[in-house]
């Protein structure tokens, strides 16, 4: 809003003629430059206000946190060269209407006064948006990542204790009865069986 007010301010009666003559002049001190470095400036900011508002009803929609991060970012920076720019702005065209003679031109004097008063405050407001940028970068900055001591080791898990029901608790008789229950534990719980030492004859 204030980059209109700032484009509208300058555009319409930034360039007034004087009495003796027909040409057209900034009412900046006589400086063509102020007035196209104010209009082109807020004209940029007007476009650069659009994109992000486009950008800011489409941020829900954004899964990748990358491009969000990336998103953030660049509003802050911009934010923040938005602010500079208007701080240099202000002081060029509050210097260029200071040094104007006055009652050089007839009109233009309240678009000027206008123009440089929006000025100030789109220092304030930029200033303000690049705090909350800020703030809004640092409350959805990714966690870093700490790796567990335990972490890539190996889980281990406890099987439940046997019930009374269980085949494991059965009675063991019979020729395979011992094979059945030794077939229901699961094999990380059984060990190997070491080979039978047996004593031979000498003969």
């Amino acid at each position: 809003v204030f980059s209109l007010i700032i484009f509208s301010s300058l555009l319409t009666d930034g360039y007034q003629n004087k009495m003796e003559s027909p040409q057209l002049h900034c009412i900046l001190n006589s400086n063509n430059v102020a007035c196209s470095f104010a209009v082109g400036a807020s004209f940029l900011a007007f476009l650069s206000c659009l994109a992000f508002l486009v950008l800011d009803t489409q941020e829900t929609h954004i899964a990748d946190t990358r491009f969000k991060t990336a998103f953030q970012l660049l509003d802050l920076i911009l934010a923040v060269l938005w602010a500079v720019v208007w701080f240099m702005g202000f002081s060029f065209l509050a210097n260029q209407w200071q040094h104007s003679p006055p009652k050089e031109f007839l009109l233009g004097s309240s678009s000027a006064q206008a123009a440089i008063a929006f000025t100030f405050f789109s220092i304030l407001v930029w200033i303000l948006q690049a705090y909350l940028a800020f703030q809004d970068l640092r409350n959805d900055a990714p966690v870093p990542y700490k790796r567990s001591p335990d972490e890539g080791g190996m889980v281990l898990t406890t099987l439940p204790s046997p019930s009374a029901t269980s085949p494991m608790n059965m009675p063991t008789t019979g020729p395979n009865s011992l094979s059945y229950a030794s077939s229901a534990l699961s094999p990380c719980l059984t060990s190997p069986k070491a080979p039978r030492l047996a004593m031979m004859p000498d003969n």
